[in-house]
């Protein structure tokens, strides 16, 4: 992997660094420094960060730590005072600061992988794993009917809930593990791409009244099978099995952990599996985010609280989708106001354990101002489920319309480490360009708006941002071009509209952002 950045190159494989054809003499320290840095330019890196992973924990004196920064500076033509590409931020850490391009030595367009993986592949950061790391694969559906794929989805997607709870896994966010959909990938393949150890996989077939569920875990490193085991049941018994794969797959993992705690995952079912049933085929349309889907999502789920009224889940995904669809500008917010809040506080009565419920209420909160409110129940819903993306990008989102766009900024490294191969990462990039637009980083809001309209063209809040950096930079040929195109995209975008829905907490950030707008010609 090369990283390029100002007029250097830096070859990660083969530990060099260059300046056009000169090669940069550079201390191996230094230079691993260097590489974490430009690794993680997406946040605030600590100095417990850059010890646990140059020095690998070892106690380091502050005059080394200060010296080897100060080396990386000086290799990159640099020095304290202008930090143009190396910023200090006092009592919080360092930020590579530069632009960071990424390339491969090969040629990614060439091999035919989709133009958004290829963006996504070449400018995703390498994450730190701190837990064992775990990916369930999509199960197959081996029923014959491609119409019945939704309920294995369910049975891959309630597995993923599960593990996510526990707090010594890392699990990845099924966004990531269900690009494998109807792929056939060998596990160190997967192991490599999601930068995990181990890798749960399986089968579905539904005839009848009857089910056989097949699972497997794999280890990643040996290739072998941990664990493997068939369930041959009743279709009612369906919630009692997805309970004994995933206490299987702890048990075959952390053994003594499990022993010594003898934790069981539990949540609370359905009175009928229809409900659940209707849930899953929601869910399957929800994560396609497109209106469409959407507005199907919200009939499915009316169905299932219609069946079941005290659903906490399918309370919870229906008030979510009718926050996101405003978010989307898919609806308007005084429409749904009302129904949002009323269907959130109804899915936290219902089960106030389900993370949906928190996230659907932090959501209503962010859009409704209530920020400290907002930002209580995205961290709840994080409690409950870690590995939980919707919520993590949404605490990002509210944490930059907070004023702390640091801590946004790493709350969206979080969400990239939960889901490094991720198909909707422009929502990523989304929350990424509007951190650094508060932050005054106006160039890198750019660059990361851009990325998330290449990842997802009718995106109008990454519009919004670029716009307005434009607007920020001086650059008046670009805030021309981006501020027509925020209009095609939001017709009814205005300084009026932006004031009334886009939740600043401080007068301070929504002036600068109004500011923006002007200065690119929005009245």
């Amino acid at each position: 992997m090369l990283f390029l950045f100002a007029d250097y190159e830096l070859n990660a494989s083969r530990r060099e660094l260059r300046r056009g054809s000169e090669t940069i003499p550079v201390e191996p320290q230094v230079l691993d420094l260097l590489i974490f840095l430009v690794q993680n330019t997406n946040r605030v890196v600590t100095k417990d960060d850059l010890i646990a992973s140059v020095w690998g924990g070892r106690i380091v004196e502050d005059t080394t730590l200060t010296s080897r920064i100060s080396a990386a500076r000086k290799a990159i033509g640099e020095t304290g005072r202008n930090q143009k590409l190396i910023r200090t931020f006092p009592r919080k850490g360092i930020r590579f600061v530069g632009g960071v391009r990424t390339r491969d030595d090969d040629d990614l367009s060439d091999k035919g992988i989709p133009p958004a993986e290829v963006a996504f592949k070449l400018l995703q950061r390498t994450p730190v794993l701190d837990r064992p790391a775990i990916a369930v694969l999509p199960f197959s559906n081996m029923s014959g009917d491609p119409g019945q794929d939704y309920f294995s989805d369910g049975i891959s997607e309630d597995i993923i809930t599960g593990l996510s709870k526990l707090r010594w896994f890392l699990v990845i966010a099924r966004n990531s593990t269900f690009v494998y959909k109807g792929r056939s990938v060998h596990v160190r393949q997967v192991g490599e791409e999601l930068g995990v150890g181990y890798v749960v996989e399986g089968s579905v077939r539904k005839s009848g009244g009857r089910l056989r569920i097949t699972a497997q875990l794999n280890d990643v490193t040996t290739g072998s099978h941990l664990w493997a085991e068939r369930y041959d049941r009743d279709f009612a018994d369906v919630f009692a099995v997805q309970d004994e794969i995933t206490e299987a797959v702890v048990a075959a993992i952390e053994p003594q952990l499990y022993a010594a705690e003898n934790l069981r995952v539990r949540r609370k079912h359905p009175s009928s599996m229809d409900a659940w049933e209707l849930v899953v085929r929601a869910l399957s349309h929800y994560w396609r985010v497109t209106r469409q889907d959407n507005e199907l999502a919200q009939t499915l789920l009316e169905q299932a609280i219609a069946i079941d009224p005290d659903y906490g889940q399918a309370l919870g995904v229906l008030a979510a989708s009718y926050t996101f669809g405003a978010h989307m500008g898919w609806a308007d917010m005084q429409t749904i106001s009302d129904i949002a809040e009323r269907t959130a506080l109804a899915a936290v009565r219902a089960d106030s354990e389900d993370p949906w419920a928190h996230h659907a209420l932090g959501a209503f909160y962010l859009i409704t101002r209530r920020f400290d409110d907002s930002l209580a129940e995205f961290e709840l819903a994080l409690r409950l489920n870690p590995s939980f993306l919707q919520a993590q990008n949404y605490y990002a989102t509210a944490l930059s319309f907070c004023g702390r766009w640091e801590e946004s900024l790493e709350a969206v490294s979080r969400a990239i480490q939960l889901s490094p191969r991720d198909p909707f990462s422009a929502l990523y990039y989304g929350s990424a360009c509007l951190a650094q637009y508060i932050g005054g980083n106006y160039e890198e809001a750019m660059r990361l708006a851009r990325i998330a309209i290449r990842l997802r063209a009718d995106y109008a809040a990454a519009y919004r941002v670029l716009a307005a950096a434009a607007g920020m930079s001086g650059d008046g040929q670009a805030a021309t071009g981006a501020l027509n195109d925020l209009r095609r995209a939001q017709p009814n975008i205005s300084l009026a509209w932006i004031t009334e829905h886009v939740p600043f907490k401080r007068d301070s950030d929504r002036e600068h952002y109004l500011e923006g707008f002007r200065r690119a010609g929005l009245h």
